[in-house]
């Protein structure tokens, strides 16, 4: 059951013409890495660090292709300078980001840059939009899109620790 709705958010993303996905791998996005690994129509790239992804974002605008950034919430901080490259040019931004640290999270390292997520991209002028259950996955990647593509806005997804299962430590 669990990978029914990473299913139906890989081809919603597809439908919505995203052809480039950057990530680092992380457990939570194994199955839409997978899914852009297999798909002979997407590119995907897999990154040292999670702001290299900003600047395919950039890049892949300028070339005319969406692009999306799947990363874990512990790589926003890595972020934050290239996230001005996108708030300075007006570039349409979608990260997917993976949270730790909050719903039974048993590492203590996670929590601080959990709890950082939201504010940190806020002031970065990323609009966030939290999915705790299921049924929100679809509608909310959907919202993104159209804000990310259509308004040319800077949109995360934020994929919430309830919903994706805490870590057994």
């Amino acid at each position: 059951m669990e990978s029914n709705w990473q299913n139906g958010l890989y081809r919603t993303l597809r439908e919505a013409d995203i052809s480039i996905f950057s990530y680092v791998p992380d457990a939570g996005h194994k199955i839409l890495i997978n899914h852009a690994i297999r798909d002979k129509d997407v590119i995907a790239i897999s990154l040292s660090s999670e702001q290299e992804g900003i600047g395919i974002a950039a890049g892949s605008y300028l070339g005319g292709k969406k692009s999306v950034l799947l990363m874990q919430s512990s790589g926003v901080g890595n972020c934050i300078n290239q996230l001005s490259l996108i708030k300075h040019g007006q570039f349409p931004f979608l990260t997917i980001v993976t949270m730790r640290g909050e719903y039974g999270e048993g590492n203590s390292w996670q929590f601080a840059m959990g709890e950082a997520v939201e504010p940190t991209l806020s002031s970065m002028g990323v609009k966030c939009l939290r999915v705790e259950c299921q049924s929100e996955v679809i509608p909310s990647i959907k919202a993104a899109v159209t804000m990310a593509f259509k308004a040319e806005r800077s949109v995360a997804i934020l994929l919430s620790q309830k919903l994706l299962g805490a870590k057994p430590f």
